[in-house]
């Protein structure tokens, strides 16, 4: 498997990929790739896109896009980070995050910031982000509605 920076000829596998994604609801799927479609804007200076790809045996098998929090001096968001159904739990997001890390760090960057759910079907979501070292920085209650809190959690390199 290679992990590697998005292209023009992987769109279409990876709005594939975004829209199997269970945990996605409609609304989520059509922001990440419209995220995908800016990334593959000429000139996009906002959001970098990697790839998780097992080439003939495989494709597109996971992503995640991040970019630079605005007005701060070296912090980043993780955007969005997802690997196919099938190949869950077989280390695919782990080395997106430690590409991602990898590439923040020669960017110089002190801070990732990730927003997540409180929900019960985000559960492995946050036990994947803690595995990798993010901590629970703070939590907002009731804001995506109620009953489902914003979690945020944050790594310091």
């Amino acid at each position: 498997m290679e992990i590697r920076t998005l292209e023009r000829k992987d769109r279409e596998p990876l709005v594939a990929l975004i829209r199997r994604i269970e945990t996605f609801s409609q609304e989520e799927q059509d922001c990440a790739i419209e995220l995908v479609d800016t990334a593959l804007t000429a000139g996009n200076r906002d959001y970098s896109i990697l790839v998780a790809d097992r080439g003939q045996e495989g494709g597109l098998v996971g992503y995640a896009c991040y970019g630079p929090t605005p007005m701060t001096e070296n912090a980043f968001d993780l955007y969005w980070i997802a690997s196919s159904p099938e190949v869950r739990g077989q280390g695919i997001g782990a080395a997106l995050v430690s590409a991602m890390e990898g590439d923040l760090r020669r960017r110089k960057a002190r801070l990732i910031r990730v927003e997540t759910s409180a929900t019960e079907a985000y559960g492995p979501t946050r036990g994947f982000y803690a595995s990798m070292k993010y901590g629970e920085e703070a939590r907002l209650r009731d804001f995506y509605k109620q009953g489902d809190d914003l979690i945020i959690l944050t790594k310091r390199l």
